[in-house]
């Protein structure tokens, strides 16, 4: 069954990185009650780069709850387990945390229809710096290209209101590129 695991919102605020202080809304907070959905997104959530993510492409940031597990054993790779073996959803900067959908498994133009709106599949999220930074080791962002646990931008299909709990079904698209392929295509432009 997929399924809306869990819903997060964030503001923007500045977290410290190595010596310099930087605008970010990774941090984002669960809530319970349904949360109304605009074109731009949750109302209630914040980017803090908007160069990046945010818009009518990104307006909502998924993240399959299957790879909570993987992100867990490589923070105790990196000897933070007794620090804080915890890893609540929303960790990854993801508004939805969903169950029973992978990115190996959704395309381009999908759409996700929940009871009170639709949601289509946009784009795969690239890793970037401030991934370091809130998952406690330096190799984060390196362990999201290797292993391609990416999540993906929604754009609104069709606003509405989302809530926890909720459960969807995926509609397929033209099917015309996966979420894997445009993943390792962005990488790849990175790399030149």
């Amino acid at each position: 069954m997929t399924q809306l695991l869990s819903l997060q919102l964030g503001k923007a605020r500045r977290i410290k990185i190595g010596e310099r202080r930087i605008l970010t809304a990774f941090g984002k907070q669960s809530v319970t009650d349904a949360v109304p959905l605009m074109p731009l997104g949750l109302l209630g959530d914040e980017q803090a780069d908007l160069s990046v993510h945010g818009g009518l492409d990104k307006a909502v940031y998924a993240y399959p709850s299957e790879h909570y597990p993987y992100w867990l054993a490589m923070r105790r790779q990196a000897g933070l387990a007794q620090i804080d073996d915890s890893l609540p959803n929303g960790s990854l900067g993801e508004n939805l945390t969903l169950q029973g959908l992978l990115e190996s498994e959704v395309w381009a133009g999908d759409v996700l229809q929940f009871p009170g709106c639709a949601l289509q599949v946009t784009l795969p999220r690239e890793p970037c710096y401030k991934l370091n930074a809130v998952m406690g080791f330096a190799g984060a962002s390196r362990l999201m290209a290797q292993s391609g646990f990416c999540g993906f931008y929604l754009s609104v299909a069709s606003p509405g209101t989302l809530r926890a709990g909720d459960a969807f079904e995926v509609i397929p698209g033209r099917r015309g590129v996966s979420i894997p392929t445009l993943f390792a295509a962005r990488l790849a432009k990175h790399l030149r």
